[in-house]
């Protein structure tokens, strides 16, 4: 029996009231003891307010369960949260979907978690991205870490600045701390990725694997031409391209000889 017959083209609960009163029902005052929970949003100023409302409480319920929020007005809860004990987050850290944070996990400023499992004592540096990932215990990422859908992260895992992980399994106590691309790879136990690697997983049309055994050092400035396969306990040298088998335990480089031009001058710039 409610109609939208009114400025706003809406139904009013307040219409209600009359109704009811025509048909001889007893109408009752309740108290609301939130007036959030009885407030209009007909701009986006009341949408915006509402939503804070929403956050405010996602925080306090946070903190009453024992977690640290640097500032419990910079923090958004966009799915569900769900802490082990002594959890720390910084400000302006934004959490989508399902996200599960262990004990002693330290979040830093600035970070969006999208449907995460974090284990317990790792930290995540500022300004870090993780999207559909599973991070193991003790693990350090960021600051400026990029982890995309599908990557898995064993314990005590270094992912530093500027490093992106895609679709990826890095093994215990691997590291990879600096300007690195690690994309559909399987990487082992204890292996060193230098900075400036790539894996070189698309060929135009199709993505290939690269998979890097226990143990493997990888020089910087190196290029993986997927599907390739590092054996256990290679090393590579810095400013390597490979495209075929690395055996094990063995040096492996890919390099030009360095040569110095004599007499060549830089070009210099026309003078007017």
């Amino acid at each position: 029996r409610l109609t939208s017959d009114n400025a706003q083209g809406e139904y009013y609960l307040t219409d209600v009231v009359s109704l009811a009163v025509g048909d001889g029902v007893p109408v009752v005052a309740v108290s609301a003891s939130d007036p959030m929970e009885v407030q209009g949003v007909n701009d986006r100023a009341q949408l915006a307010a509402a939503e804070r409302a929403l956050q405010r409480r996602a925080a306090q319920t946070l903190m009453r369960d024992g977690v640290t929020l640097a500032d419990p007005e910079r923090i958004d809860v966009r799915g569900t949260l769900s802490c082990g004990k002594d959890v720390a987050i910084d400000i302006n850290c934004i959490f989508e979907g399902a996200v599960t944070l262990g004990d002693s996990v330290s979040i830093g400023a600035h970070c969006l978690l999208n449907n995460v499992r974090i284990g317990a004592g790792s930290v995540v540096a500022p300004f870090s991205h993780l999207e559909d990932a599973e991070i193991g215990g003790r693990c350090r990422i960021g600051p400026y870490s990029r982890i995309r859908p599908a990557s898995v992260l064993g314990d005590e895992v270094h992912i530093g600045n500027f490093v992106e992980v895609k679709a990826s399994t890095i093994g215990t106590r691997s590291k990879a701390n600096h300007l690195a691309y690690l994309g559909d790879a399987s990487v082992g136990r204890d292996v060193n990725v230098g900075a400036g690697t790539i894996t070189c997983n698309y060929d135009g049309a199709n993505k290939h694997r690269t998979v890097i055994e226990d143990d493997v050092h990888i020089g910087s400035d190196t290029q993986l031409i997927a599907p390739v396969t590092v054996r256990k306990g290679a090393t590579i040298g810095a400013g390597a391209t490979i495209s075929r088998e690395v055996p094990a335990g063995e040096l492996t480089i890919s390099q030009n000889k360095q040569v110095t031009v004599p007499g060549w001058k830089r070009p210099v710039k026309a003078r007017h």
